[in-house]
């Protein structure tokens, strides 16, 4: 299998399928290709049909979109148990995903993610509060109801992390406040090795990308 992936600093869509394989012990070529001013990235047309990354290549075959990715994968590696093996927690795990999946657009908009950057208290508007608000409620539910096991969502590792350890990394690049609970999800994730590994790649990369730094010139 491929992945292909873009910046590791700004691509959160990439961060969560490439997360997912490298804590699941899934093995899997990087590809990474790197974004122009306008954060598309550059000959990604080769690989993926809407011209978005990520993309997972099968045996020559694309499946792109991470959730259709990250449904994928778990049905082709059934022993990973990447959704949880309770049928409440999964229901509940695959809804969380597809709320983060289709919005929380304020957040995005308002707080693109920057590993490497710092910019406390930038991008807190009333509506992307709102979301951070709902991530919030959300994960102390999943917490406390399917959570007693372990640190994460669901106890135990899943693909409900993958997805939000984005917001995991937009959390800490804003200094976003947050209560005791929440933050120790947040330190659980940031304590991923699979998340160190993709943190220590972002803070690697050079590049400027113009469509993903509001809060920075290229001569700051």
């Amino acid at each position: 299998m491929q992945l292909v992936i873009g910046n590791k600093n700004y691509s959160s869509w990439s961060l969560r399928p490439w997360v997912l394989l490298r804590e699941a012990g899934i093995a899997f070529e990087e590809v990474q290709l790197k974004f122009d001013d306008t954060g598309r990235a550059r000959g990604v047309e080769r690989h993926s049909p809407t011209g978005r990354v990520p993309v997972l290549i099968i045996d020559g075959e694309p499946v792109w979109d991470s959730l259709a990715i990250a449904e994928t994968v778990a049905e082709r590696y059934p022993e990973k148990q990447l959704w949880p093996a309770d049928a409440r927690a999964r229901r509940v795990a695959r809804s969380i995903c597809a709320e983060m999946h289709s919005g929380f657009q304020a957040l995005r908009g308002a707080m693109p993610m920057n590993i490497r950057s710092r910019y406390p208290g930038k991008g807190l508007t009333p509506e992307s509060r709102r979301d951070i608000d709902r991530v919030v409620a959300l994960w102390a539910s999943c917490r406390e109801r399917f959570g007693r096991d372990g640190p994460l969502l669901f106890g135990r590792f899943s693909i409900a992390d993958a997805y939000y350890a984005p917001v995991v990394m937009r959390f800490q690049t804003y200094a976003v406040a947050l209560q005791p609970a929440a933050q120790a999800y947040c330190d659980a994730v940031l304590g991923l090795r699979a998340v160190r590994e993709w943190m220590d790649g972002a803070r690697r990369e050079t590049e400027f990308v113009a469509a993903d730094e509001p809060y920075a010139s290229r001569n700051r």
